[in-house]
């Protein structure tokens, strides 16, 4: 089917709540897309974030195909055996002892679950989140999202529970918290926000506020976590434990999972009844999920995601330009904050064969599979040179 004949589908009978590109791909292959009309794209976007193992892995296609044949859902009344691997693989990886897991469908849901959480160990009411952040688009997660632009037209359904401070400042933070804070909600990079990054001493002082104040300190890692960053986990890099953490996107590969990870005391107060999803941690995506921690550990992609971080890094800082003013992050997420062209250079990668995200006005957000190496780095880094 032609991109055309998409196109018309989609806008006769969708949603039309997406900008999209006007692109549609009908298969990927480790770093690369394929669109409709036959064309080969370096994918840098990795669906954002999501495809950290690349496409159609031979290991994870067997493994998934495999599931699929066997059982793809049972329902949660009964003890599921993937659930249970895919919980034991992820504890491998997890800071501290941060050892329980809940397996929901995405980021927000993972969020959600992690306030419902924090809410009921605590008894209190207040959750703190940061300015500028991105947690979500379901009630409460748009609710701990700190951008208005988010919020518009849908306050009737976010509670009053919420106050926001500056991503950064730890004198903000501190006139914000107190003895009702029942949970601090943060990412380790504000990665819709335009990939910004703060400093270890601010993280440093949120874990020590959170249990001066007997709250509970909530790691959102939807989009840092599971290597993104250069470590298992964004909030590593900064050497500080929380007490939940939120996952989703690369979490299974490419499936829908999201989970919260917490300690076996934080857990216990999720009895029977206060939580619960249908369609969470079935047999097909739990088998995704232990796949995907296996290849990673067996292909040395946190490392890798670390080393080619650098290297990209390092390659950008020694163009000389003007039109790039900041370059941000950790591992592989990092964003190129230009003067005004972002959107012209992606464009121009697009058209060259390359695709690249831009976010939060004119960051150039480079979020790629895990599996990248330095040949297709320098196939970017040449075409950043040339567009400059």
């Amino acid at each position: 089917m032609k991109f055309e004949e998409i196109d018309e589908k989609d806008k006769k009978y969708l949603f039309q709540n997406y900008n999209r590109i006007p692109l549609s791909f009908e298969h990927g292959e480790g770093m690369y897309l394929y669109d409709t009309d036959g064309n080969k794209y370096l994918d840098l976007v990795a669906g954002i974030a999501v495809n950290s193992i690349g496409y159609s892995h031979p290991k994870w296609v067997k493994a998934v195909q495999n599931q699929i044949a066997s059982l793809t859902h049972v329902s949660n009344l009964y003890t599921v055996k993937e659930q249970a691997l895919a919980g034991e693989a992820l504890a491998t990886v997890t800071p501290g002892d941060m050892n329980r897991v809940l397996f929901v469908n995405s980021g927000a849901e993972a969020n959600e679950g992690a306030l419902k959480t924090a809410i009921r160990y605590t008894g209190k009411k207040k959750v703190l989140s940061a300015l500028n952040s991105f947690h979500g688009r379901t009630a409460g997660a748009l609710g701990a999202t700190g951008q208005t632009k988010y919020q518009n037209t849908f306050q009737p359904l976010i509670g009053n529970c919420f106050d926001y401070f500056e991503y950064g400042s730890c004198d903000s933070i501190k006139e914000k918290i107190d003895k009702q804070t029942a949970a601090v909600i943060i990412e380790p990079v504000q990665g819709e926000g335009g990939v910004k990054t703060v400093s270890i001493e601010f993280f440093k002082t949120v874990r020590d506020l959170c249990t001066d104040n007997c709250a509970l300190m909530i790691v959102d890692e939807v989009q840092t976590g599971m290597g993104r960053t250069g470590k298992w986990f964004g909030i590593e890099n900064f050497g500080v434990i929380p007490d939940i953490i939120s996952l989703a996107k690369a979490l299974g590969g490419g499936v829908p999972v999201g989970a919260v990870v917490t300690t076996d005391n934080v857990s216990k107060v999720m009895t029977p009844g206060t939580h619960g999803t249908t369609f969470g941690g079935t047999p097909l995506v739990c088998t995704a999920v232990k796949t995907t921690i296996d290849i990673m550990k067996e292909e040395r992609l946190v490392e890798n995601s670390y080393e080619m971080g650098k290297y990209i890094k390092n390659s950008i800082s020694e163009i000389e330009s003007p039109e790039i003013t900041e370059i941000r992050g950790y591992g592989l997420i990092i964003g190129i904050e230009m003067k005004s062209r972002a959107l012209d250079f992606q464009r121009f990668c697009r058209d060259n064969g390359v695709l690249v995200n831009v976010c939060h006005g004119n960051v150039v957000r480079l979020i790629p599979p895990l599996i990248i190496n330095k040949n297709e780095v320098d196939r970017f880094i040449d075409l950043l040179k040339r567009f400059l």
